[in-house]
Parts: C-alpha cells; structure tokens; sequence
C-alpha cells in the first residue's frame, strides 16, 4: 500500500491547536493506578479535532489508551479514512495535572491502530508526540513509526 503525505505546511500551521486540545484531555484522563495522564487529539481531513484520553481500569488489561479512546470515537463520528494528524502528550499527574519533560509516544497497539486509519485514508498519517511541558514536539510519520506493518492489504 502507498501513502500519501499530507503538505508539510498544512499540518504544521495547525500543530498549536492540536497540541492544546490534547493537553486539555490529558487533564480528564482516568489513571488512579499509574498516575500517568495522556491526552490525544486527532484532526480530521475537513479540520475537525476528535480528543481522547487514558482510561485505567482495576483489570488492567482493559485499560485503553488516549490513542485508541479518540480513534474509537472518530470511528463513531466519520470513520478512520478522515484521519490525518494525531498529538499525543501526557507526563505524571501531580496537582491535576500532567508534568515532564519526556515526550509521549504511542505503544505498538496504538501504533497499529493508527497504521490502520493510515491504510484505510490512504494518508501517511502524522504522529505529533510532545512532554507535558511542551518544550519537546517530535513529528513522526506512522510509516516510521511502525515500519513493515501489518495492515488491510494482508488479509
């Protein structure tokens, strides 16, 4: 499967607004036993923003992730083949809210569910990973990210 990439340009005009729409939902994030927030924010390809946050659960194999909580909604509003920017941020609760200095980055779960929206959008979509201080901001494409994946075109 090809991807295509979106204009550098566009998606990085945009970064600010994303960044800060999943910080706020890190602030809403569920995590009682980790004590680690992280929020996501997806845009859309009409420019639309869909948010997530971690959701822990006592049995932590339930847990899911900010990643997939907002890709599961997007699913609901539109489907995956609108996606085309993830942010995620997140660091250690303390006070209401997330500290650190050391980007988050998705794990290989969500790494394959982004991959997934990538195949079905045709898009090469980009992964904005940022600290909870905002002082780091990676861009990353999935295609990087998850290299030889396993998608759609496999089965």
């Amino acid at each position: 499967m090809a991807l295509m990439a979106l204009s550098i340009g566009t998606c990085f005009a945009m970064d600010n607004e994303l960044i800060k729409a999943a910080h706020a939902a890190a602030a809403n994030a569920h995590a009682p036993y980790s004590g680690f927030g992280v929020g996501a924010a997806v845009r859309l390809s009409d420019g639309r923003i869909v948010i997530g946050c971690n959701f822990e659960n006592a049995s932590y194999g339930l847990t899911m992730c900010a990643e997939t909580v907002a890709l599961g909604s997007v699913t609901v509003m539109s489907g995956l083949r609108e996606v085309r920017t993830i942010a995620v941020i997140g660091g250690r609760i303390v006070n209401g809210a997330i500290n650190g200095s050391d980007p988050v980055r998705p794990c290989g779960r969500c790494r394959q569910v982004i991959y997934e929206a990538a195949a079905l959008s045709g898009y090469d979509v980009e992964v904005i990973c940022v600290s909870a201080d905002r002082s780091v901001v990676e861009h990353h494409r999935i295609s990087h990210l998850l290299p030889h994946a396993f998608g759609p075109d496999a089965l």
